[in-house]
């Protein structure tokens, strides 16, 4: 098991392969990520890396993370994200990565926080279908109807699927393949959506359920 990256989305834009067909995909901006600290199962109890980038002047982060990237001897970061990672997989200090991290064909896990939609109905939050359109159905159409039983439970169970707020939670989308890979200018291009706004952070690293398009 790898490090992952950290990268920033910039959109969805379309490319076209060489018989005519259309796939739709999701640019991130990789800049270059600084391995800055390496965990391991002696002194941490486990094995991790930790990963900064976008670099920043001291006086742009606290104090504590000053005096931490000072020990370290390296730039403060304005982005710090650590990865569990297999002891062979282990970096060291200051070790720089971009995006030939990955390969094009590759499948990649990404994880985002998704865009918030605000305080939700349930039809749009769950995909209910809704009340009758008639038969005594008045003003209500697009509630949850009943969410409980009789005296016995006598309360609603958690987790029932309710209205509330949508959105704005951690997201991961599994398999998705890396399309191509724009070297010069740092640029992924992922077949599919990745979950998060315009210009917000993603981290993406090795898929753990399949390796390398047939």
């Amino acid at each position: 098991m790898r490090t992952g990256i950290i990268a920033e989305k910039i959109g969805m834009t379309q490319i076209f392969t060489e018989n005519g067909s259309q796939i739709p995909v999701t640019v991130l901006k990789v800049e270059t990520c600084t391995v800055v600290a390496q965990r391991n199962k002696e002194s941490d109890g486990y094995d991790a890396v930790q990963v900064g980038t976008k670099t920043v002047a001291a006086n742009k982060v606290s104090k504590p993370l000053r005096g931490y990237f000072a020990k370290k001897q390296q730039e403060p970061c304005k982005l710090l994200k650590e990865f569990r990672v297999s002891e062979s997989a282990l970096l060291a200090e200051g070790q720089k990565l971009d995006v030939n991290h990955f390969t094009a064909g590759q499948f990649v896990d990404v994880t985002g926080t998704s865009i918030g939609k605000g305080f939700a109905g349930s039809m749009k939050r769950h995909n209910f279908g809704g009340l009758r359109a008639t038969h005594g159905v008045s003003v209500s159409h697009r509630s949850h109807g009943s969410t409980g039983n009789r005296q016995d439970p006598g309360k609603v169970f958690k987790n029932k699927k309710m209205a509330g707020h949508m959105g704005a939670r951690r997201v991961t989308k599994l398999n998705l393949s890396i399309q191509s890979i724009d070297s010069e200018r740092g640029l992924l291009y992922i077949k599919g959506s990745v979950p998060g706004a315009k210009n917000s952070v993603v981290y993406v690293r090795d898929a753990i359920k399949k390796t390398h398009a047939n």
